[in-house]
């Protein structure tokens, strides 16, 4: 079974994410913010993270690059997951290492083809 990381900010996204990726066959995991997603990852890498933009703490941005720069043995792929849809926004979290991005709200369809598309599905 895949497992998925939830990272987000909001207990009720992370709920959300949960049910849907549980329906989709996942191992989920949640992390309320970039710091505990980064422990989490460094003790267990998951197959998928589902990641917000805006978090206290450490920001889906700053996770990423540090994801990054970690030597972790595989590397997990990254949806950013996010209210955050400018053109500008969308470029640099793929340029920072994001293999897809979806907008909030969302539902399973959608996060199940962008799964797919990852090839995480």
């Amino acid at each position: 079974m895949k497992t998925c990381l939830v990272v987000d900010d909001s207990k009720v996204i992370r709920k959300v994410a949960r049910h849907i990726l549980e329906t989709l066959d996942y191992t989920v995991r949640e992390a309320c913010d970039g710091r505990e997603a980064m422990d989490s990852c460094l003790v267990d890498v998951p197959d998928v993270i589902l990641l917000d933009w805006n978090m206290p703490v450490m920001s889906g941005m700053d996770f990423l690059r540090a994801l990054r720069e970690t030597s972790l043995a595989t590397r997990p792929k990254v949806v950013f997951c996010t209210t955050e849809n400018g053109i500008a926004h969308i470029r640099a979290a793929i340029e920072a290492g994001a293999d897809e991005y979806v907008m909030k709200p969302f539902d399973r369809d959608t996060l199940e083809s962008k799964l797919q598309i990852v090839g995480a599905a």
